[in-house]
């Protein structure tokens, strides 16, 4: 009994030698495994006064392992901010594809004839009877390029006269200019189909453009919201795809990029709502594993006050990404890369988080969100999401989720 005792008073000591001694000469005479240093260092990030008086969600996953390496409030519901931009990019890369395509029409219905009034020894110019509609597609990358070839189209038919009106087809999606839960302030972009180098200037522009080429046409313009006529007659077209918008909506966080790619995913089936986006990536949402009841989409952005997601949510979609190579392929390389380029451009710089942790940023007021892959010293990939809402300002969050990388990738 008494040499019992003694065993257990020798490990009592031994146990608070170890607890007291400076941190550095305990790392030598402890050595856990990885996962556990990893998890003990976030532990000790959380300490943080911080954290008195705002809320923190982490989750760290090992695609390697398929295990969860560190979990700290993972399933709560929190704000994710632009965070909310890789569910708007993850689930359009798996319903729509890299390759489809954003339109904007240019067509016409009536008839094309000689206009007598306007035609000379040198030319004999057309005159179109009828009416001109440019339907939206709701393309930010719609620009000059795009312009002059909708005026070369009426050019190259000899078209100098438009008898006829000039309509806006906004009939793509509804008529809401912002999305649900945004906040007056914003000044944010106003969501419409019809765009001139993302901005709601077009159909200016384009009487601006006929106006350059000399060619006569009605002094303003109609607008139609509810359907478009049928039995058109398609003059031009312009396209531009998923991948050509994603690197800005990605990398720079583009606000309209992501509503208007939010908007394609009810597109393609009617015309485009909110709700009918959202139900989209609900779906998604099921497919990976999760109950869309438990969460809440109200926009493609992240802007909207409405959006609840959690980690363990963000962090399930980073592994779907990982797991579905053409998805991976188009995704993983327009992800902000620390040190680099995008919104991760001027952190982490000189550490060895710089061109490791590739993840999208996540701004609101007192909400800052960070969440993508890593790869940590031993050579494990990861996939993490850091939700801090309640932060005394943004670059408070922004220090803690780099602190966080660099133990990711120690």
């Amino acid at each position: 009994m008494k040499k019992m005792i003694r065993l257990l008073s020798c490990r009592c000591v031994l146990l608070l030698t170890v607890v007291l001694m400076p941190s550095a000469q305990r790392a030598q005479t402890v050595t856990p495994q990885w996962g556990e240093a990893l998890a003990f260092s976030l532990d000790s990030l959380l300490e943080a006064p911080m954290f008195q008086r705002s809320q923190v969600a982490i989750l760290v996953y090992d695609l390697d392992g398929d295990s969860v390496v560190y979990d700290r409030g993972a399933r709560q519901l929190m704000r994710p901010a632009s965070v909310m931009k890789v569910l708007t990019a993850t689930t359009a890369l798996t319903e729509l594809g890299a390759d489809y395509s954003f339109r904007t029409t240019l067509a016409y219905d009536g008839i094309i004839e000689p206009d007598t009034l306007l035609s000379d020894s040198l030319h004999e110019w057309q005159v179109l009877r009828g009416d001109v509609y440019i339907k939206g597609g709701f393309d930010p990358l719609f620009n000059e390029d795009d312009m002059e070839a909708f005026v070369q189209s009426l050019r190259d038919r000899g078209i100098r006269c438009i008898d006829g009106r000039v309509y806006a087809d906004l009939s793509f999606k509804d008529t809401l200019k912002w999305g649900e839960g945004w906040c007056w302030d914003d000044k944010e972009a106003t969501l419409t189909p019809l765009l001139y180098k993302a901005k709601d200037v077009f159909m200016p522009r384009f009487l601006q453009a006929l106006d350059a080429d000399s060619i006569v046409r009605p002094a303003g313009y109609g607008r139609i919201t509810g359907g478009s006529t049928a039995d058109l007659s398609v003059l031009c077209e312009r396209t531009h795809t998923i991948a050509d918008m994603l690197t800005r909506m990605m990398k720079e966080s583009d606000n309209l990029y992501a509503e208007s790619l939010f908007y394609q995913l009810s597109a393609a089936r009617q015309r485009a709502t909110a709700r009918l986006s959202a139900e989209r990536e609900y779906a998604l949402m099921r497919q990976i594993g999760l109950n869309p009841d438990a969460y809440t989409v109200a926009d493609g952005s992240g802007l909207s006050l409405y959006n609840y997601l959690t980690p363990q949510l963000v962090v399930k979609l980073l592994r779907y990404v990982w797991t579905s190579p053409t998805i991976m392929a188009t995704l993983y390389p327009v992800l902000p890369v620390a040190g680099v380029d995008g919104t991760l451009k001027k952190r982490m710089k000189g550490t060895r988080a710089e061109g490791n942790v590739h993840a999208k940023t996540g701004t609101l007021s007192k909400v800052s969100t960070l969440a993508g892959y890593a790869t940590a010293g031993n050579g494990t990939h990861l996939a993490f999401c850091i939700f801090n809402q309640g932060v005394l300002n943004s670059q408070e969050g922004r220090d803690f989720q780099d602190r966080v990388c660099l133990q990711l990738v120690k």
